[in-house]
């Protein structure tokens, strides 16, 4: 199984550690391709501080981003389980799981990075400041870079295992699983109340964190979005079963509190 996460806008910025290492991270087939973005975001980084602001959709009162970026090839690095932050990342409080949680974690969690790809949990990685529908310039798009290079090295990463995609639209363009669809589960969370069902953004994400923590808690290992159904289950969400489509099955948990 490979659950497949977004990133958070907000990252904590380690304050030692050893500089960035691409040739260390998972997936070394993307090293070119990670270039090739930290080359353009450094590059515009180092430049003029109010175009790259604008660029990046960074502010004014944190010019400090950019200066973050202007660094990243030798910024300090730290686990990317301790760099993303944010409703998700929080809920799933990585830190606090089993020493087994953690073991499953790093062999089935990658993010969806603007900068790297996909980063397993362990890799290690610099803060940086850039949104998945930017335009850098000497790139173009950050999602049109990514749809060219991501495809072969998320099903290396995926394997034979079922895929579970909880990334938001922006990062679900860097790559269409269509030739897995089958073996493909997304996930949306719905708030119930009156009857009404309804998508609520901050709640959405808490509920996703708390989701990937109690399968990585458990020793839940499902092949296929039915199987994934019935894990989340067990393990005490109300689960709803789309019908299989070109982009995979959607699993609804309807929860009533939030």
């Amino acid at each position: 199984m490979l659950i497949l996460l977004p990133p958070s806008e907000g990252k904590s910025a380690p304050k030692r550690g050893a500089a960035l290492d691409l040739d260390g991270l998972s997936l070394p087939s993307l090293t070119a391709a990670r270039t090739a973005v930290i080359d353009a975001l450094v590059g515009l980084c180092t430049g003029d501080e109010t175009t790259a602001m604008e660029v990046l959709g960074v502010p004014k009162t944190q010019p400090d981003l950019v200066a973050l970026n202007a660094a990243l090839a030798m910024a300090p690095t730290a686990r990317a389980d301790a760099i993303y932050t944010g409703v998700l990342y929080d809920a799933l409080d990585a830190a606090s799981m089993s020493t087994a949680a953690k073991r499953r974690a790093a062999g089935r969690l990658m993010v969806t990075s603007s900068v790297f790809g996909l980063v397993g949990m362990t890799d290690r990685i610099p803060a940086y400041r850039l949104s998945g529908d930017t335009t850098l310039p000497d790139l173009g798009g950050v999602q049109a870079h990514w749809r060219k290079h991501l495809g072969p090295a998320a099903v290396e990463a995926l394997g034979a295992g079922l895929l579970v995609d909880l990334r938001s639209g922006t990062y679900a363009a860097f790559w269409r699983p269509d030739e897995v669809a089958d073996r493909t589960a997304t996930v949306r969370v719905l708030h119930e109340a009156k009857g009404v069902r309804k998508v609520v953004s901050h709640f959405n994400k808490a509920t996703k964190g708390r989701i990937v923590r109690a399968l990585m808690e458990s020793d839940a290992a499902p092949r296929t979005p039915a199987k994934l159904a019935d894990a989340l289950r067990d393990l005490g969400w109300a689960v709803e079963v789309g019908e299989p489509t070109s982009k995979g099955t959607q699993l609804d948990v309807v929860v009533t509190e939030l």
